[in-house]
């Protein structure tokens, strides 16, 4: 659908799609749609923002924890490859949605929870885009010291300070810049950063003895709980995990592309990064490697890993401009009004918290089993919400105007009951069939059903489904039928 601008709303627009990409410029954008004019994105350099930002250490993370879990490497492989199709499909949906509306993803939201009500989930999903910028660090900092110590240059925390500094200045000054500085900066840095990593493929492979078979799960019952367990963490979860970003980006794409087009260009760029790294990781994780970051690469490489450095230090930014920019939409979206400079400082001091508590992980592979199992709590709902409201409820046209309008004169009115409801019996739904590394997170259905691990599904299911019934009754009530 076209994407009409609020009333009010003048378009400062100075190039013209046909022109193609016009480079980079200042980003002066907020949450208001963007004018057809300003959109020059190609479908290639929306592939190159989402693999660009899963061609990252932590990634490796996805595959060695499978064996970690206790899972044999064809089994790893299966259950990531599989599962991200329907993570990554279901991405890229939200992608053309994004594509369709002009409109950022938090923005979206209200109409199923309503102009105020939308400000739960955009509160939720700034918070994240702050922990995950503290995720991501850590990775890169371990990474680069283990490194850096191969070829004699040893450091405490003063060198985790630099690297670090250096890191943020980048990655603020592409966020803080604009979309237009992330699009390039992905379309120029990726195809190298690619080269590097089937040179790195290579050579781990050809010094890796893989074995296919060996699982420490061996019983039945903890092969199933691993698997199901893999499935929501990062089998269908890592696809999941990145909805909330997805029309923050895809509503730059030209307005001209198909939707077909942008489908396949967002998923295929989330889904062929995130299984080939995890497919790297996994194989080293099972020829007897850590699931440790840092130990997984200097084990394998040696003195070789310094030509991956690139890759490494590559990896945070790409991810972390995504999270920073989205973090000041979801600001803007809560209706926040402040310098963008105070938004990113308190990013940081949340940041360095989560920092904080994967340094003191004994394991990191258990600590990112947990955070990917706690975000999937409310992404899931939310996203299944959102997929009936726009496709069922909505039959895909929205009133764009009407999402920027005060609560008390848009047809979505301050708060949707029947979203806001949804999403709270979605949530229960999900922590009852949640079986993650801590007690609090283990449910009892999960526990009842052999420590299964399911959340993501039932609170998909059940958040779905309660809003279709609940807005077909209001309806009803409403026409008197």
């Amino acid at each position: 659908m076209s994407s009409p601008q609020p009333s009010g709303i003048t378009s400062t627009a100075t190039t013209d799609p046909a022109i193609g990409d016009t480079g980079v410029r200042f980003d002066a954008h907020g949450v208001l749609p963007i004018p057809d004019r300003e959109r020059d994105c190609s479908s290639w350099e929306l592939f190159w923002i989402w693999c660009g930002a899963n061609i990252a250490p932590i990634n490796w993370v996805l595959g060695a924890l499978g064996i970690a879990l206790g899972l044999s490497l064809i089994e790893t492989l299966i259950v990531v490859s599989v599962g991200n199709l329907f993570g990554c499909a279901v991405f890229g949906l939200f992608n053309v949605i994004g594509h369709r509306t002009a409109v950022n993803q938090m923005v979206l939201g209200r109409s199923a929870f309503g102009i105020t009500g939308a400000v739960l989930p955009a509160l939720v999903q700034g918070l994240l885009t702050m922990a995950w910028v503290g995720v991501n660090t850590w990775v890169v900092l371990d990474l680069v010291l283990a490194v850096l110590e191969q070829i004699g240059i040893r450091g405490g925390m003063e060198l985790k300070v630099v690297v670090a500094a250096v890191i943020m200045v980048v990655q603020l000054a592409l966020a803080l810049y604009g979309f237009y500085a992330i699009r390039t900066f992905e379309k120029y840095t990726v195809p190298l950063t690619i080269a590097v990593m089937v040179a790195m493929t290579v050579v781990a492979l050809a010094r890796t003895h893989l074995d296919w078979t060996a699982a420490p799960a061996a019983t039945p019952g903890g092969k199933l709980t691993a698997i199901t367990q893999l499935v929501t963490a990062i089998g269908v979860g890592w696809g999941l995990t990145w909805i909330p970003y997805a029309a923050d980006y895809s509503r730059f794409a030209r307005p001209k592309l198909r939707a077909r087009t942008v489908f396949f260009a967002s998923s295929a760029g989330m889904y062929l990064p995130t299984v080939w790294l995890a497919a790297l990781g996994a194989c080293l994780a099972s020829a007897g490697g850590s699931a440790d970051p840092s130990t997984l690469v200097v084990s394998t490489f040696g003195t070789l890993a310094v030509p991956v450095l690139l890759l490494i230090m590559h990896g945070p930014i790409a991810t972390n401009i995504l999270n920073l920019y989205s973090c000041s939409l979801a600001a803007l979206t809560i209706g926040i009004r402040i310098a963008r400079w105070k938004i990113t400082l308190f990013a940081g001091v949340v940041a360095s918290a989560v920092l904080a508590v994967f340094i003191n992980s004994s394991s990191f592979a258990h600590a990112f089993d947990n955070w990917m199992v706690s975000i999937l709590m409310w992404i899931s709902p939310w996203m299944s919400i959102l997929l009936v409201d726009y496709f069922l409820v909505r039959r895909r046209i929205l009133s764009i105007p009407d999402l920027y309008r005060d609560g008390t004169t848009s047809i979505y009115r301050k708060f949707n009951a029947c979203g806001l409801v949804s999403l709270a019996v979605g949530l229960l739904a999900g922590w009852s069939w949640q079986y993650g590394m801590v007690p609090a997170m283990q449910g009892p259905i999960a526990e009842a059903l052999g420590n299964t691990d399911f959340s993501w599904l039932s609170s998909s299911l059940v958040a779905g489904g309660v809003y279709g019934a609940l807005t077909v009754l209001a309806s009803t009530r409403r026409t008197g039928a």
